[in-house]
This record gives structure tokens, sequence and C-alpha cells, in this order.
């Protein structure tokens, strides 16, 4: 009897298998929405509290509350709980599948690893920015909206808003495939998850600009760059603090593309050098 042999799968079939696995999954939908309404509550909150000592502030502040109001769009705090978010959902979709063995069958069903894990990451890739896009913006309006009521919110339209939306918004995708790249290099749920933390989280807090190398190792980690180009008062603004070895925003934007870049050639070329 003649066997036929299966034809190879085409890249859109793998696009297609990658999306089914990602949205089957229930805990994506928990992840994505709670980490998304905890975001959008945390920007609120800090726009409310402005709002309410507004009538206490000096007029230096008031005089300049353009700063604030961009600030609150999205807060510290909120990117690095989006890191965090992002991070994780990014490791899990590779992580998981070594941690149940269904990389086994994945493999042996598609040989080409390096299509496979290309089409994993474009779609984690595509969802996240979605995310990011979706948390940014409903951030921005409902923050803004907050401030409205007292004449301080700023449109849109304003210079530098949409800087303010896009980098949280691309921090979501870039911390998600840091997050897939962690996990195709260890495979193992709870180091990688420390070890992204550490690399994304806490080193941005443990490095100074005493030093000129200590600076550039610094304005080189995502968070920090997404720090400069959320600044629109960067460098002249009183209430801000100049860096001795301050970046730019195209330095920002360089720092961002090349840590996604980076994060995606080890997610699709690890797994090719490296057995299961």
């Amino acid at each position: 009897m003649t066997t036929l042999a299966l034809p190879a799968a085409r890249f859109t079939d793998l696009l297609a298998a990658e999306w089914i696995k990602l949205r089957s999954l229930r805990s994506t939908y928990w992840a994505l929405g709670s980490s998304a309404v905890a975001l959008i509550a945390f920007n609120t909150n800090a726009a409310r509290a402005d709002y309410v000592n507004y009538p206490h502030y000096s007029g230096p502040i008031r005089d300049d509350f353009v700063y604030w109001a961009l600030r609150d769009a999205f807060t510290a705090g909120a990117a690095l709980m989006l890191v965090l978010a992002a991070a994780g959902v990014g490791a899990i979709t590779v992580v998981g599948e070594y941690a149940t063995g269904l990389v086994r069958t994945t493999f042996t069903a598609v040989p080409d690893r390096r299509a496979l894990m290309t089409a994993k990451l474009l779609v984690v890739t595509a969802v996240m920015t979605v995310y990011g896009a979706v948390v940014a913006a409903a951030s921005y309006a409902a923050t803004q909206a907050v401030l409205d009521g007292r004449g301080t919110g700023v449109p849109i339209g304003h210079p530098g808003a949409w800087r303010v939306v896009a980098a949280s918004a691309l921090l979501a995708p870039v911390s998600a495939l840091v997050g897939m790249a962690m996990g195709a290099l260890i495979r193992h749920s709870a180091t990688t998850m420390i070890l992204t933390t550490i690399l994304l989280l806490l080193l941005p807090s443990f490095i100074t600009d005493r030093y000129h190398w200590t600076a550039c190792v610094g304005n080189a980690l995502p968070y920090n760059a997404w720090v400069r180009l959320v600044d629109i008062g960067y460098g002249d603004h009183p209430f801000t603090l100049t860096p001795r070895y301050p970046t730019t925003v195209t330095g920002g934007w360089i720092v961002f593309t090349v840590w996604a870049g980076v994060a995606a050639v080890l997610t699709v070329t690890v797994v090719d050098r490296r057995d299961v």
C-alpha cells in the first residue's frame, strides 16, 4: 500500500493554529481582561487624586498642569504592571507548551520549528499590540475626562500626547516579546518569570546614572526608554531632575526596536538549536 505524504503546512495555517491556541485558553482572557481593567483603573485613580487635590496646588503647578495631566494619562506604576502582565503572557505562550509536553506533538506535526515560532511570535505581537493600544487609549480618555472636571484635561492633539499613548501601547508587545525570548531560552516557568522580572522591572531601579557606562545601560532598558518617551517636559520642567547623561526621544524608540528585534530573533532561532 502506498502512503501519501501529507502536504507541508502553509504559513497561514500556522498562524491560524497559533491563534486558536492563544484564544482557546481561558487564562488568556483572564490575564488580559483583568490586567486591562486594573491598569485603566490605576491611571484613572491617579487623575482622580489630582482632581481632588487641584484646589490646593500652588500657582506654578497649576500654570504648568499639562505636564501632570500627561503623567496621569499613563503612570509609572501602571507601566510596571503592564510590563509584568505582558511579559507573563508572552512567556507562558512558549513555556506553557514545554511544561505540558505539547511542544513535542507540535514539533512532530510541524518540523519547521522556525516557521512555527515565527507564527507564534506574530500572533502574540499582534494581540499584545492591540491590548496595549486599547489600554493606553482607554487610560488617556478616562484620565483626561476626569481632569476635564477642573478644566485641565489635555486633548489628544496636544503636542506630545500621541507620543504618550503610542509609547505606552508599544510597551506591551515589546515586553511580551522579551517574555517569549526568555521562555524560549530557559523553558522553566518559575525561573523564566523570576529572571524576566529582574531584567525588565528590578534592573532599571538599581542602575543609576552616576557613571557614563551605567547611564548607557540604564538608558538601554525598555522601561527607562518608556520613561523618556512619555516625559514631555524632559530637561526643562522645574519639577523634574535632569539626568547626568540624558537620552533622546529617538534613542527611546531605538531601544524599543532593538529589544523587540533581538527578542524575536532569539525566540525563532533558539528552538532550532536546542532539542526539546
